[in-house]
């Protein structure tokens, strides 16, 4: 069968392999599980135009089915003023009862999908072939991709993905258990090269030139985990200044299935049904128009209700308010929405100490190397490349003994793995607990009454407690290409303070808190940990930003560059649980004895506040009724429960981004649903701040925003379904749900749905930032990725102005007055 033109021309061929690739987001793996966009390849297109597209593609677009609007419309969250501002934003026909007319009728029928052979043939055999060929593919990932996990090593893991599965495949049976006779044959026939392999596949399915794109990007969704995860190797490869195909290889893959099927499964009734579902998809849809679509009227209403709530809020603050000149404790924190209340508490049981909020890698572009590790990790945002390296070391100790600890913790571990190992081969399985099974029952039931934890965290693995409690961050350069260089340290100090507008006015006491999240039995637990510091938590970023700052080579070229810091103020590193919203300090002994007693009053403010915020999660976690000490206990629970599927609710409900003073939104409420950046443009002589802040930390909240909308609007393909049922597989690359299936993406249902109600809201971000328009434009202008995000209405755009009033930029590039000056 050959329906096609210029499959020969590889040229041609290649940009529509590309163009499909590029619609894939990358993947990251467990162990630094940040959230990521899952449309960051659609961001090109206008959101709604995106939403077709993906209907067309996964048969669901970026809309809520049309109940839960009904149930918000019920309960009064969308009123019936949303609604008729929303269609006089999309221009929309309708009156409000002509609306409610249409909303009552049945959903409109969705564009044709694009349907692969396998789904075809499925409707024609009735068995799932699509299925059968997802489990084939994602098995033989599982083996190609595998970091350690499994016993035995894979044989082809040194060839490509493609290579390596024409191996695999001449052998596998499982085919010819389902019926397709002549497998081997026809794979050992196959092209050798992936490129060849699509050209071979396109002619004998016959897919037109118009839908060779779309027909790519679907079949990649289709194995959209693992895509996702061989995008996130090109992404790496790419930060190298390397290129990494493996992606273009897994399109191969899956396309060369179909092929194999249409040939192995031909008859004429196949061909003919075939040939009437190209005919179908070739019939493109008009393009989208929100202002006719009931569903984007009811989203876009759903987000106006937020807007108009956020916008009477920052509306009803006068200005900035005139900043004190020296506070007790000034306390920078993570940008992330969990800060918001505590710093909210934290200012209200003690006026004197004043919050800052600053991404929470503290403008040090590090990785960070854990003592004993063989490789580094990283400590800054997935945007950045870092700029030096860090290396964890014992302190107090000679060279000698840290060599020994070193040495003495990799045997610990190797004694740890060797150990699971032997528990867990096919020779030792059944004899190891029939014999010994009985010595395990305090730790069961320990494990499983919270009494311990069930494993120890990755970071402590090999140590014991006073040994990593004597662990520490080094400047220096432990070994070649380590530390931070004296010579670098002013400048490097200089970017961080500038950018969290701290350079004068320093109290006596500066706390840098980073933050991270206690949870057992998760396998997604990074991604409770901070996003600026590439899924880890933010203990090593607060340390070395403090040591940095409190060095005397930093202070002494600081001062040179206008940034005095007074010789009794000094910098001290915390770790923000946000489990249990308790705050570590680290490093105190390096502190003067001048400050124990502000130290002393710090921590007593911070359990203080602590105890505030967890009584406002409280509601959320269905325990508002409880005192503070069972409440305190609760939580305290969910960090060793190893059945806990709710820990925490992280970041859902996150809605908004605001980069202006502190005195802006101090007096607010914002219910922990923003991202709270400190910046004051006046200080900001060539916003070369409010450029880093609109290209890295906007752009970072906009990707944790729809990782969170994606996760809630289409779970299947963009979220991780069940908790319950992962299983992690390649090590640290991902989940499965259950044994088999696709890798998952996203995050779970548990962690937006606390089996009542839905926690978190589908809203796109709504970024605020106080700047003057000309800048701001300036740099929407100058930043592609930035300008897709804004005139694409991937997010919504505000500032506000000198007059005080808040503007929204429109997709027309002009900017509406939202409220009136001074209100």
């Amino acid at each position: 069968m050959n329906n096609t033109a210029g499959h020969d021309n590889t040229t041609s061929l290649s940009r529509h392999i590309e163009a499909a690739c590029q619609r894939i987001a990358p993947l990251w793996p467990l162990r630094n599980f940040v959230a990521v966009n899952p449309y960051f390849g659609l961001g090109d297109r206008p959101f709604w135009q995106a939403g077709q597209l993906l209907e067309r593609m996964a048969g669901k677009g970026l809309t809520m089915p049309r109940a839960y609007y009904r149930e918000q419309i019920g309960q009064g969250r969308i009123q019936k003023d949303d609604l008729e501002e929303a269609l006089r934003a999309l221009g929309s026909p309708w009156n409000l009862p002509a609306f409610e007319r249409e909303m009552a009728q049945e959903k409109e029928a969705a564009p044709v999908r694009i349907s692969l052979l396998s789904d075809v043939l499925g409707s024609i055999d009735r068995r799932d072939w699509s299925q059968f060929v997802v489990e084939r593919m994602s098995q033989f990932c599982a083996a190609f991709f595998d970091e350690g996990q499994a016993m035995w090593p894979f044989p082809w893991k040194k060839s490509s993905f493609y290579t390596s599965w024409l191996e695999y495949a001449a052998l596998d049976k499982s085919a010819w258990m389902m019926g397709l006779r002549g497998m081997t044959r026809k794979v050992r026939s196959l092209p050798r090269s992936p490129e060849g392999a699509i050209a071979w596949a396109l002619d004998t399915l016959g897919i037109p030139p118009s839908l060779i794109v779309d027909y790519f990007h679907a079949a990649l969704l289709s194995i959209g985990g693992w895509a996702g995860w061989a995008r996130y190797q090109r992404w790496q490869a790419e930060l190298g200044k390397r290129q990494d195909g493996t992606i273009r290889e897994i399109l191969a893959v899956r396309v060369v299935w179909d092929a194999l099927l249409y040939t192995l499964r031909s008859g004429p009734f196949l061909g003919h049904r075939w040939q009437e579902a190209l005919s179908e998809m070739s019939a493109f849809p008009s393009p989208a128009d929100p202002a006719r679509d009931v569903d984007a009227v009811l989203q876009t209403a759903l987000e106006i209700g937020y807007q108009k709530s956020l916008i009477r809020s920052l509306c009803s603050v006068s200005g900035p308010a005139a900043t004190q000149e020296q506070s007790l404790v000034q306390a920078v924190f993570c940008i992330d929405v969990r800060s918001e209340i505590f710093r909210r508490a934290l200012e209200t049981v003690s006026p004197s100490i004043r919050t800052h909020g600053f991404a929470g890698f503290f403008g040090v572009l590090v990785e960070f190397q854990p003592f004993g590790a063989d490789s580094a990790k990283g400590h800054l945002p997935i945007l950045f490349n870092p700029s030096y390296r860090v290396e964890e070391v014992p302190s107090g100790v000679s060279k000698y003994e840290a060599t020994r600890l070193a040495s003495l913790r990799h045997h610990r571990i190797r004694s740890s793995n060797a150990w699971k190992g032997f528990k867990t081969s096919a020779a030792s399985c059944f004899s190891f607990v029939e014999s010994f099974g009985i010595l395990s029952i305090g730790k069961l039931l320990g494990d499983s009454f919270g009494w311990s934890r069930t494993v120890k965290h990755p970071d402590r693995k090999g140590l014991k407690e006073h040994e990593y409690d004597r662990m520490t961050p080094s400047l220096g350069a432990e070994r070649p290409g380590s530390g931070i260089p004296e010579a670098d340290r002013p400048a490097v100090a200089e970017f961080a303070l500038r950018n969290m507008g701290l350079t004068g006015n320093f109290a006596r006491l500066v706390l840098l808190v980073g933050h991270g999240s206690t949870t057992v039995n998760n396998p997604q637990a990074t991604a409770l940990d901070c996003g600026a510091c590439a899924g880890q938590t933010g203990e090593a970023s607060a340390r070395i930003a403090a040591f940095l700052l409190n060095d005397p080579v930093t202070r002494r070229g600081l001062a040179q560059k206008g940034i005095v810091i007074p010789e009794e103020t000094w910098f001290v590193a915390g770790l923000h649980d946000t489990t249990t919203d308790m705050v570590a300090l680290y490093d105190k002994d390096t502190l003067p004895p001048s400050h124990d007693g502000d130290i002393r009053h710090l921590e007593q403010w911070l359990e203080q506040a602590g105890r505030l915020t967890r009584m406002e999660r409280s509601v959320f976690l269905g325990t508002g009724d409880l005192s503070s000490e069972d409440v305190f206990a609760d939580v305290r629970r969910r960090t060793r429960d190893w059945s806990e599927v709710r820990p925490e609710w992280a970041l859902a409900g996150n809605a908004a981004f605001i980069a202006a003073p502190r005195s802006r939104t101090a007096s607010l409420n914002l219910g922990g649903r923003a991202f709270l950046h400190d910046y004051d443009w006046q200080r900001d002589k060539d916003f070369a701040t409010l450029q880093l802040i609109m290209t890295a930390p906007m752009v970072v909240g906009n990707w944790i925003n729809m990782q969170y909308y994606g996760s809630m609007v289409d779970n299947l393909h963009f979220g991780s379904g069940n908790k319950v049922l992962h299983n992690v597989v390649g090590g640290s690359i991902g989940v499965l749900e259950g044994n088999g299936g696709d890798l998952r993406t996203g995050l779970a249902i548990q962690s937006l749905h606390d089996g009542h109600r839905w926690i978190h809201e589908p809203l796109r971000l709504n970024v605020v930032i106080e700047a003057p328009q000309e800048a701001i434009d300036d740099v929407i202008a100058r930043h592609t990725l930035v300008r897709d995000l804004i005139e694409n209405e991937w997010l919504f755009f505000f500032r506000i102005g000198e007059d005080q009033s808040v503007y929204q930029r429109k997709t027309n590039r002009t900017w509406e007055k939202m409220c009136p000056d001074g209100k």
